[in-house]
């Protein structure tokens, strides 16, 4: 076992030599140069035709897994923050996961109905899942000593999955990238009079990516990371999309390869060239988009890696978050930590079932199936495909009637797939109505098919009036995050968009944020979509009443969604009044409803 590198570091004399000869060679032939370019100037239907399995899949499993889970602390931002770097970058060495089985990974996968699995072959921490001959910091010298991609990819093939590989551009070990000590430091030195070159260190991903696209290949997409750091550039960006599309000209690549990343939302920057294929929201729902492909990424738990007794999402969270996302015309990727034995967790293991149990039942408006044409919102969501419309009610008024938007198409039948008799549905020319008795709607959601007399893809997407009285009313705060209004003023919390928030100044302790619901309106029930969930530590629900606010309802940590009930009030003014806060709070969503 050896404690440094001496496979990059002869690496690097080659590298070093193929540079100084490209440097004296003659310039590549433009017809190579023409093949590059052609991967940026796919039309619209060639782009389509590439990533058409991967939009008729819908779901897959995420995975984030290495030594770091001997420690039950985060993978990559634990290094030298709660674990010092030396202690961290030696993890390896104790690194014996007996109990790891490429079969009973994918098998979970499969059983929970996902298509696709996303491993992280590298995360920051540069640490390999693969035999990479490009460094000895890999699953190879463990005392486990045996290649977990090879073994999976070689699992997933066998049961029908595609096997896709997330690879982390950020490497805070590889002393070439982490020139500004971040992190702990790189993990070791360069040679005597070597200095670092991010240059040498792209060379090093190429030949890293080459390995696990010819090694393990085909890979279904390459999921990028750690691209917001400054060594990074678009023009290294779009140099590695052509890169990875040359190795294998069928590969989805994200739009973490690039710049341009509008942070946790995940949107890509119009102003900013970016290659990527598909949008990347990070646990967070992604907003309704049938134009721009997208995935939101999120967790089962609350850490990425594995951590003891870590919060688990219930099965009623799980499946909404499935429907919410195929219903905003996205992919959902959900994450595993596997423990430090090999094994994912087993009330993990049984989550996921659950979650493909349902799937088995009322799968066909997931799989192969495109968002709409009823945008998501509190009511719910839809998805739709050949000449089928699937609604996904999970909020009914309190009349137990739901009144959709007109569409021009005449419903054949409406037919309720989850247990039920009694539902009463009808259409006229300004909406859509279903009824259904309050002990026949489903806790998850209640699902009706509408068959129509034409093909569902002529439709175009419809807004469904919002069930919150606070629904783009005029709103203020106490505090907007660096007097960004346009992005993160107060009103993005009642537009009734989980992609959009208002946020606060980092630091900020305590605020406020207020609606004007422009006449007296009774409520009786909020809802509140905290961005960071548990940032809020004490909170206070209000109403202006003679200029004085009255408080009617108290709390103390928000998770990621609060629905709270009270005794009706009847007031204008409403404010959520946030006492104590461990970090700037942010808030995607502030509904009231009556």
């Amino acid at each position: 076992m050896n404690d440094r590198l001496p496979n990059y570091r002869s690496l690097l004399i080659v590298v070093s030599s193929l540079m100084l000869f490209s440097m004296l060679a003659p310039a590549a032939p433009a017809a190579e140069n023409d093949t590059a370019d052609k991967y940026l100037n796919e039309t619209p239907a060639e782009k389509a035709a590439r990533l058409d399995w991967w939009t008729d899949a819908r779901f897959g499993m995420f995975i984030h897994w290495g030594p770091v889970s001997l420690k039950g602390t985060e993978i990559g931002w634990s290094r030298g923050t709660q674990i010092p770097r030396e202690e961290y970058d030696n993890l390896y060495k104790s690194f014996n996961p007996e109990k790891f089985s490429a079969q009973d990974w994918v098998s979970t996968a499969k059983a929970a109905g996902m298509k696709y699995i996303v491993l992280t072959t590298k995360h920051h921490d540069g640490f390999c899942l693969w035999d990479s001959h490009a460094t000895d910091y890999d699953i190879m010298n463990t005392p486990f000593g045996r290649d977990v991609v090879a073994e999976l990819a070689a699992e997933c093939k066998k049961q029908g999955i595609r096997f896709c590989a997330y690879y982390s551009i950020a490497d805070w070990y590889q002393p070439d990238y982490n020139t500004w000590n971040t992190h702990g430091g790189p993990g070791y030195e360069l040679p005597a009079g070597q200095k670092p070159s991010m240059d040498r260190y792209f060379e090093y991903m190429k030949t890293q990516l080459a390995e696990l696209v010819n090694n393990y290949g085909p890979i279904g997409l390459f999921w990028f990371d750690g691209e917001w750091e400054k060594p990074w550039t678009t023009e290294y960006g779009t140099a590695l999309y052509k890169h990875c599309r040359s190795l294998q000209p069928d590969i989805i690549i994200n739009n973490r390869v690039s710049k341009g990343r509008h942070g946790m939302a995940g949107t890509t920057k119009q102003t900013v060239h970016n290659p990527g294929d598909y949008d990347t929201p990070e646990q967070q729902i992604g907003g309704f988009n049938t134009e721009r492909p997208w995935e939101t990424c999120m967790t089962i738990c609350r850490q990425w890696a594995w951590k003891p007794d870590d919060n688990m999402k219930s099965l009623k969270q799980c499946l909404q978050t499935l429907i919410y996302v195929v219903g905003g015309d996205g992919n959902f990727l959900f994450n595993v930590g596997p423990m430090p034995d090999g094994r994912i967790e087993p009330r993990q293991v049984d989550r996921l079932r659950e979650m493909g149990d349902w799937l088995d039942k009322y799968g066909e408006g997931i799989y192969q199936a495109h968002g709409g044409p009823f945008k998501p919102g509190k009511w719910g969501a839809s998805t739709h495909k050949d000449n089928s419309i699937y609604l996904y009610v999970m909020n009914w008024p309190t009349s137990s009637e739901l009144a959709l938007p007109p569409i021009p198409a005449k419903i054949e039948n409406a037919t309720l797939l989850t247990p039920g008799s009694d539902l009463a549905w009808s259409q006229s020319a300004d909406r859509i109505t279903l009824s259904l008795p309050d002990s026949q709607q489903d806790p998850v959601a209640t699902i009706v098919e509408l068959t129509l007399n034409t093909n569902t893809a002529n439709l175009k997407p419809v807004d469904v009036p919002s069930l919150s009285v606070a629904h783009d009313k005029p709103a203020e705060a106490s505090n907007v995050y660096k007097n960004q209004t346009a992005q993160y003023g107060p009103a993005k919390a009642f537009d009734d968009d989980d992609a959009t928030r208002w946020a606060t100044d980092a630091g900020t302790s305590s605020a406020w944020l207020a609606v004007d619901l422009q006449e007296p309106t009774k409520i009786s029930k909020a809802l509140i979509k905290e961005a960071y969930p548990g940032r809020v530590k004490k909170f206070q629900l209000q109403y202006k009443q003679g200029g004085t606010w009255q408080t009617f309802h108290q709390g103390t940590t928000l998770p990621a969604e609060t629905e709270i009930t009270f005794e009706p009030v009847n007031a204008q003014h409403i404010r959520l009044n946030i006492l104590n806060a461990a970090e700037g709070p942010t808030i995607y969503e502030f509904q009231l409803m009556k």
